[in-house]
């Protein structure tokens, strides 16, 4: 493996020689290397990849999704939008400890029932007890 290394740092020392790397994005300033330190490093160059090839990681896509109902959720007054918002808030945020791992883990599909649910009883009809399984 160390061969294959000094091979790899052999050209590209040659390539800067020569000049290839002068006119990328970004040459000659400081790259960003903090925006995922608190990763774990063993899922850091998957996410790389992922996130260089336009995809976000799902605890992404939640966190901007919490962030899109926290604003709407300050700029509404109805109650019974307030409840729905709240409950997607909810089940969004336990899909997100989900995913972190954290103590709370919960079957996606409970969140989104869980949910419904909520919604169903802030817009002032309750479920029927059939379906509270």
């Amino acid at each position: 493996m160390k061969l294959l290394d000094a091979l790899v740092e052999q050209r590209i020392a040659a390539a800067a020689a020569r000049g290839e790397f002068d006119d990328l994005p970004g040459a000659g300033q400081p790259q960003d290397l903090d925006d995922d330190l608190m990763v774990p490093e063993e899922v850091r160059v998957a996410n790389r990849i992922l996130k260089n090839a336009g995809f976000v990681p799902p605890a992404v896509e939640h966190l901007r999704a919490l962030s899109e109902l926290r604003r709407e959720l300050a700029a509404v007054s109805d109650c019974a939008l307030r409840g729905q918002l709240q409950a997607k808030m909810l089940a969004l945020g336990m899909a997100l400890e989900s995913l972190r791992g954290g103590p709370l883990v919960v079957p996606r599909e409970y969140c989104r029932r869980v949910a419904e649910r909520l919604s169903e009883r802030a817009s002032g009809g309750e479920a029927p007890a059939a379906e509270a399984q």
